[in-house]
């Protein structure tokens, strides 16, 4: 069976999955009591089932378990085989750390410990940094802080998914933009094994939109977002940072632009108020563009947009045919957005006058 063909297999199975449990996790939920209830700085009106998660961590594990019982894996490398699972069982405990959380109201510091233990064990095991590019012309070899820029990288993805998860859709869009862009470029990079998993998170994630997308049935919560960040960022490493190609490197930062700045951004403003950077506010991307009047949808399209664009990038700097195309297209459709923006923007605040 041709490789891609598993790639196919494991993008429906888990989207199939996803949307054959979302009912009964939602309805389990409700029975138990896992909810998320409305506060003064979230902006949704009604409890809503906070584990849908668990729907996209079945359907990734589930279709990448399934490629491997058909035989999808005895074409990879033994090394990559490796890399696949090391990321599998990562990616299994990041979600256990979050699936927690959302049970029990870990505190900040607990849930960073752990997501750190497990970074650096997957470290250890193989997924790790072991270049970076700088400026854009030659490769370095950073030796013993391989570590810590492995562990941050991966930490700070798991966390930076689930802090943009603040608008219905806004987390699973981005997500399954980037693992579909990711599965492209690996797939051209001759990086089956990575684009295996990307293929089953895009799955996973654009199938969750079904009943995540607004008005949102429910969320995918704390365990939901850690799965997804610490499986994109794995798969930013083991399938473009370890190619030791220039511009392979750079790309995973590239094609997860949108989460990274809106992180950044978010801890440097908390810093610079005098705040603890781990206390939840409003100083997000999509909390400035809702207080401007834009309303949740237009929000989350208008950063869909924003993370194709920078997807479309990475596609045109990896010299995929029709890469620059492409970007074209996609520079096109965030220009409308931002014209759509800026004139709902208007709208508003010139009737406030």
């Amino acid at each position: 069976m041709p490789i891609q063909l598993y790639h196919l297999i494991a993008f429906l199975v888990s989207m199939t999955v996803v949307l054959w449990t979302i009912p009964d996790v939602k309805t389990l939920g409700l029975k138990l009591g896992i909810v998320d209830r409305p506060n003064a700085r979230k902006i949704h009106k009604n409890p809503v089932v906070r584990v849908g998660g668990v729907s996209i961590f079945a359907g990734t594990i589930v279709a990448l378990v399934m490629v491997w019982l058909l035989g999808g894996f005895s074409a990879l490398p033994p090394h990559k085989v490796k890399e696949i699972w090391v990321v599998i069982i990562g990616s299994i405990l990041f979600f256990g750390i979050g699936f927690a959380d959302d049970l029990f109201n870990l505190t900040p510091i607990s849930r960073l410990l752990m997501q750190f233990a497990v970074a650096t064990a997957c470290w250890y095991m193989g997924v790790r940094i072991d270049f970076v590019s700088f400026p854009v012309y030659s490769l370095i070899k950073i030796y013993w802080l391989s570590l810590p820029i492995t562990v941050i990288w991966l930490v700070g993805m798991a966390n930076a998914i689930n802090w943009i998860d603040g608008v219905d859709g806004l987390a699973a869009g981005v997500s399954g933009i980037a693992a579909f862009v990711m599965l492209v470029v690996t797939l051209f990079m001759n990086q089956p094994a990575a684009a295996l998993i990307a293929a089953a998170l895009a799955g996973g994630a654009l199938g969750f939109l079904r009943y995540n997308f607004n008005p949102a049935q429910i969320f995918m919560g704390d365990g939901g977002a850690y799965f997804m960040g610490f499986t994109l960022a794995a798969v930013g490493i083991v399938g473009l940072v370890k190619t030791t190609a220039i511009t392979a490197v750079v790309l995973p930062y590239l094609i997860l632009a949108v989460p990274i700045i809106d992180m950044s951004a978010v801890i440097f403003s908390r810093i610079w108020k005098g705040k603890s950077p781990f206390i939840a506010d409003k100083s997000h991307l999509h909390h400035w563009l809702l207080k401007s009047g834009i309303s949740q949808r237009q929000t989350v399209l208008f950063i869909y947009s924003l993370t194709f664009w920078v997807g479309s990038l990475a596609l045109g700097f990896s010299n995929i045919p029709s890469g620059w195309g492409y970007a074209i297209g996609a520079t096109m459709l965030l220009s409308w957005q931002v014209w759509q923006v800026w004139q709902v923007w208007r709208a508003t605040h010139s009737s406030n006058r």
